[in-house]
């Protein structure tokens, strides 16, 4: 299989963009990224950084930008690693509606992530821990607005980490339904991806009991076909707005596919299942 990945490798990278993108590139390329999938050895990564998909973290605004004056709002992150996704959706929620009570509870299965994130405060340190360079897409500007800083050392404002619960657990638990209680919103990214794709939709089906009525269900870094067929047979509502710039938010992702299993393939709206394929935020009606 190593042979054949390495001499497809040069094939693929030898090829024009042009055919890459096309009907027949595609399908050579999901192909290749199926035979990856099935060979894999998958394991959990607490790759991470903040602001790490914008335009998620825009639609994310847009919503909350509907809430009624000083309603309250309850918020779960799930593998939350060191934090920055936590604080990357918190600083945008709070920033755009500072009236709004925001009830966050931040879980994660490793309790050394876990402790960074409930501390709050990142070095050169944090990102070593997690493989990633963690300050690397923030403006000078953003560094400031999000960070208290002693030399090299950054500590998350108050205002942005108040009321957080850090909790260890797994998100496969059927009873952090019972523990975290039901959420206006859940964000489950980049960590289904590294599960094999039966346990990834188990996980992914209990995620979605969490959320409450109406809610929000905002799952990236998952394999599409796993988050395709629940959507589909759960009657799953994707949001129409920025399903491409989602999609696309995270060009590192976008660049390991074919080769890699946490890879994601090209947006191809010539599907007639597009947006239900691309779509990364969900409203959900109710669970059966």
């Amino acid at each position: 299989m190593r042979l054949f990945l390495r001499i497809n490798r040069a094939i693929w990278n030898r090829l024009p963009a042009g055919f890459r993108n096309s009907r027949p590139g595609l399908w050579y390329g999901s192909t290749l990224h199926a035979g990856v999938r099935r060979s894999s050895d998958r394991r959990q990564y607490f790759g991470t950084s903040f602001l790490r998909n914008r335009a998620q973290l825009e639609q994310i605004r847009r919503l909350v930008a509907a809430r009624p004056q000083g309603a309250s709002f309850e918020l779960a992150v799930l593998g939350c690693s060191i934090g920055a996704e936590v604080y990357s959706v918190l600083w945008t929620i709070r920033s755009a509606r500072p009236d709004l009570e925001v009830r966050t509870v931040a879980v994660d299965i490793s309790p050394e992530v876990l402790a960074v994130a409930e501390r709050a405060v990142y070095s050169s340190e944090a990102s070593a821990l997690v493989g990633w360079s963690i300050f690397e897409r923030l403006s000078a500007a953003e560094r400031e607005q999000i960070f208290d800083w002693n030399g090299d050392e950054g500590t998350v404002k108050p205002w942005i980490r108040e009321g957080i619960r850090f909790r260890l657990g797994d998100a496969a638990d059927p009873e952090m339904v019972r523990t975290l209680g039901p959420q206006d919103m859940v964000l489950a990214s980049n960590f289904l991806c590294h599960m094999e794709p039966v346990a990834a939709q188990d996980c992914l089906r209990n995620i979605a009991r969490l959320v409450k009525p109406g809610g929000h269900l905002l799952a990236v870094g998952v394999d599409l076909d796993v988050r395709e067929q629940l959507a589909r047979e759960l009657g799953w509502q994707p949001v129409p707005d920025l399903i491409r710039e989602i999609h696309e938010g995270d060009p590192d992702v976008r660049r390991d596919w074919p080769f890699e299993w946490w890879g994601l393939e090209p947006l191809d709206d010539r599907r007639r299942d597009w947006q239900l394929r691309y779509g990364a935020i969900f409203r959900l009606l109710g669970q059966s």
